[in-house]
């Protein structure tokens, strides 16, 4: 009898040691990613929205590269600025393989943000950089998509307001699936560094 439950014990000592090796095997393939990972989100799918030149754009565009999407507008003072430089310096660090990081800028301010003003501003990052125009009917459809935050703060004039909103970024493999959050002021190395692995496939 003792016999018998020194060997079932050990047999559970061993089927825990298995689950534990299992558990820790699947932990060690999944990516270590410096931005949330989001994968599998049901948000943030996709967009159908005309560009600075007037072109409808969808993620399907960008196939084969890993996109990074932010929401700001032109006259933003810092936050959208820092995160698109941080974007072109991504590229920058990438190398060989800059090409395959896409920008792309939405604005919330479609009122003061015009197709020409909006191509223009791209042109401080990256000849490549593809700025989003909704309409003012489709913006708060794409914000809640993606579960963006803005909101018009009234200025001492009727044009001189300015814009609240979410700060992060999202970023799509190349397959076109979410796959991060992207806290803002992460810096361009950790974006680069996640992009690489998406390349990879991971």
């Amino acid at each position: 009898m003792l016999q018998r439950r020194v060997l079932t014990r050990a047999a559970l000592a061993l089927g825990l040691a298995g689950a534990v090796w299992g558990l820790s095997g699947c932990g060690e393939d999944k990516p270590a990613f410096r931005g949330v990972d989001i994968t599998g989100a049901d948000y943030a799918q996709g967009w159908e929205l005309s560009d600075q030149d007037g072109q409808v754009r969808t993620l399907k565009d960008f196939a084969g590269k890993a996109v990074v999407v932010f929401f700001g507008f032109t006259q933003c003072p810092d936050v959208c600025p820092t995160a698109l430089q941080e974007m072109a310096q991504a590229k920058q660090l990438l190398g060989a393989d800059g090409d395959k990081l896409q920008g792309v800028f939405i604005t919330v301010d479609p009122e003061r943000d015009t197709a020409e003003l909006l191509k223009a501003y791209m042109a401080n990052f990256g000849p490549d950089f593809v700025a989003l125009r909704p309409t003012p009917e489709q913006l708060p459809k794409v914000t809640k998509d993606f579960k963006i935050y803005y909101k018009k703060v009234e200025g001492k004039t009727p044009t001189s307001y300015t814009m609240d909103h979410s700060a992060g970024s999202f970023t799509f493999d190349p397959q076109g699936r979410i796959r991060l959050y992207n806290r803002h002021a992460s810096g361009a190395e950790a974006l680069a560094a996640d992009v690489k692995i998406l390349l990879k496939g991971k």
